[in-house]
């Protein structure tokens, strides 16, 4: 944020509000959807003698759903904008929230305790995983903007009244935040023949949703021009906003974890060599301390392929039993970190099929010369080989 031209940094002072979002749904195309946040910090959740603090805790409207792609609930229904207008004391849970808050049990219609304010569950979210940072999305609670704000906010953040007559307040008032007439804006009061101005009411954020991926670059500009024009940023003034596209970061991270896999592969690489490396090694002792199981083998009829399969098959089996032995060690590593650290933990098909193949393939590569080697003996001089 910037202000009087001095720079503050991002997130230090809150200037988005919800007639901006409004404007940004009704004046810019690009949009297909839009949704005011109003996040809340570290508030215990009750129920019973069990108690639980969210991962995440938002106020905000229906369209935030359609904003993450979000639509489908597990059960129950989502909150409505006539809940936002009222600061009604309902919200949706995650998939998290059930199991921790909840034990398992359908929290649909069931009240519980969000610091001292009682809410009603009206539905559960579907499951959505960790996201690319491995945070549980699904670790939540969403609760209309209104009442984070002026139920559960202490002071409202800077702006808005935190006690119940505030949320009566702006579910009467007159405007444009909503449509059918009502306003999330405090009327101006008189006391002793002097009006009192409304205190601002601000939002943490404001999350949008182009039309399709060719309008997010459009969509940037027209919410950049709204803005400054709604926030009267003159030309040459910085902006006292941050505008942030996702699909950057996703490509910046995919770019950072494209190079970690590549190292990682590299690194794979390597070993397999040095491992293919030592099996060769093992396989050519053997054959020096077998010369003469060799050629008697020879001696008795036994054909240079039948001893370079024997010694392949032998190196190969070497290489599979490592395998599993790395696929063990791996899979048990796995459970460990889900059972103490609660890190959620999923096997790959692929992967162990990979790995199956790969090790055969080791096994195959460097052991063939030492077979190879095996198979072209003299039976005679093996025979004679001390």
């Amino acid at each position: 944020a910037a202000t009087g031209g001095v720079s503050f940094g991002g997130g230090s002072s809150l200037t988005l509000t919800p007639d901006d979002c409004a404007a940004i749904i009704k004046d810019c195309p690009g949009i297909a959807a839009a949704a005011p946040i109003v996040r809340s910090g570290n508030a215990q959740a009750i129920f019973g003698d069990t108690n639980y603090i969210p991962l995440s805790l938002l106020g905000t409207t229906p369209d935030y759903l359609t904003v993450r792609e979000w639509t489908n609930l597990t059960e129950g229904d989502c909150f409505t904008e006539g809940d936002v207008r009222n600061a009604a004391r309902v919200c949706l849970v995650g998939q998290t929230i059930v199991k921790q808050l909840f034990g398992g049990r359908s929290p649909v219609g069931i009240e519980f305790r969000l610091q001292n304010v009682t809410f009603r569950c009206v539905g559960v979210l579907s499951p959505k995983g960790a996201n690319a940072f491995g945070q549980d999305q699904d670790d939540i609670i969403l609760a209309p903007w209104t009442t984070v704000k002026f139920r559960l906010q202490s002071g409202g953040g800077g702006g808005g009244s935190s006690s119940a007559a505030a949320a009566a307040s702006t579910a009467n008032s007159n405007g444009t935040v909503f449509p059918g007439g009502t306003s999330v804006f405090p009327p101006a009061s008189t006391t002793g023949g002097m009006t009192a101005t409304a205190r601002f009411i601000n939002v943490s954020q404001i999350l949008t949703a182009a039309t399709d991926p060719t309008q997010i670059k459009p969509a940037i500009k027209q919410i950049t021009e709204l803005l400054r024009e709604r926030h009267h940023i003159r030309a040459g003034e910085p902006e006292d906003f941050q505008i942030r596209d996702m699909t950057e970061s996703a490509t910046a991270l995919s770019s950072t974890t494209s190079m970690m896999t590549n190292l990682l592969l590299a690194v794979a690489l390597i070993s397999l060599v040095v491992g293919g490396v030592g099996i060769m090694n093992i396989m050519l002792v053997s054959v020096t301390e077998r010369t003469r199981e060799i050629g008697l083998r020879m001696a008795v009829g036994a054909r240079s392929r039948d001893i370079l399969l024997q010694f392949l098959t032998e190196a190969t089996l070497l290489c599979l039993a490592g395998g599993i032995v790395g696929l063990l060690m791996g899979r048990g590593s796995a459970l460990m970190v889900k059972r103490f650290l609660r890190w959620p933990v999923e096997a790959s098909v692929e992967a162990i099929v990979a790995s199956v193949v790969v090790s055969a393939v080791v096994g195959i590569v460097f052991g063939f010369y030492p077979a190879w080697k095996a198979s072209r003996l003299d039976p005679i001089e093996a025979l004679r080989y001390e």
